[in-house]
């Protein structure tokens, strides 16, 4: 697995403190560490004493709002891709930024394509676990390939026809 995060919104390729940790399995002492939301339900607070960073995985069918008072003990959530054709996170990720103000990271995991790392990045992931033989160079050429966006999103990007608008503002003043 090779993971990315945006640094400033250009992609940095690195090691990966956090560990992903199976329900059954006892979770390392003072590493950070990635439960599934089925465990942070049943063990919440025995889990959010703990002295290390922690981070809840969602699966695509598991809303926001199950975690949404514990955001502020959280310092990941783990956005898991089932496959190609779910694009339920997308909203979930904008979610997190917009209506709940989550300032952590918010990570991109299971089947995370080249083709969706831009989208993935304007909707507030700032970091994505690239499956085993997947090209991680190609996939940080991702991240520049549009100079510019039509749409306003949770990366705070201007869209052109707001720039195109702020243009004709400022040369309809300048005459």
């Amino acid at each position: 697995m090779t993971l990315i995060r945006l640094d400033e919104g250009r992609p940095a390729f690195g090691d990966d403190a956090w560990t992903h940790v199976a329900d059954d399995e006892t979770l390392p002492s003072a590493a950070p560490a990635i439960v599934s939301l089925e465990r942070w339900l049943a063990e919440r607070d025995a889990l959010a004493g703990r002295n290390a960073p922690l981070g809840v995985r969602l699966k695509s069918d598991q809303r926001i709002e199950a975690i949404a008072p514990d955001l502020g003990t959280l310092s990941l959530v783990a956005l898991d891709f089932p496959n190609l054709n779910d694009g339920r996170h997308f909203t979930t990720a904008r979610l997190l930024r917009e209506r709940h103000g989550f300032a952590g990271e918010v990570r991109a995991t299971g089947q995370v394509l080249r083709d969706q790392l831009f989208f993935m990045a304007r909707c507030g992931f700032d970091a994505f676990e690239l499956a085993p033989g997947r090209d991680a160079t190609a996939a940080g050429h991702a991240f520049g390939e549009f100079s510019g966006v039509y749409q306003p999103a949770a990366d705070g990007r201007a869209p052109i026809p707001a720039l195109r608008a702020r243009e004709e503002h400022a040369r309809a003043a300048a005459e």
